[in-house]
């Protein structure tokens, strides 16, 4: 299976989209940007889960959650290619409902153009 997500790679990279902008909710704080150097055919976004959140195994199962939400979210909603995310997961991401989740990202992402 061919996925369309890549994760970013570089120190620089994570530093320059923590300065553009960003979209908050109760779940994720999302920071978008445009990269130098990017491929638009696939998204370029990357997932964070603190130590703070948990052991190890928690912030897996927080970021698989994210993972299969993106997933989702290629091909069911237009997302514009040409940003790149980093995705912070908060505390309430193990305390609440799949598809509560998966709904207000579905959202957030919408009004990302």
């Amino acid at each position: 299976m061919n996925s369309k997500i890549i994760a970013l790679s570089k120190n620089e990279e994570f530093k320059i989209l923590l300065k553009k902008k960003k979209i908050s909710n109760k779940y994720v704080t999302i920071f978008f940007g445009h990269l130098k150097n990017k491929n638009n055919k696939r998204l370029n976004i990357s997932f964070v889960a603190k130590k703070k959140l948990g052991n190890a195994v928690k912030r897996n199962k927080i970021k698989r959650r994210l993972r299969n939400i993106m997933n989702d979210a290629i091909k069911k909603i237009s997302i514009n290619f040409n940003f790149s995310f980093l995705v912070i997961a908060k505390p309430t991401m193990l305390s609440n409902d799949f598809n509560d989740i998966k709904g207000i990202l579905f959202r957030e992402f919408e009004k990302i153009k």
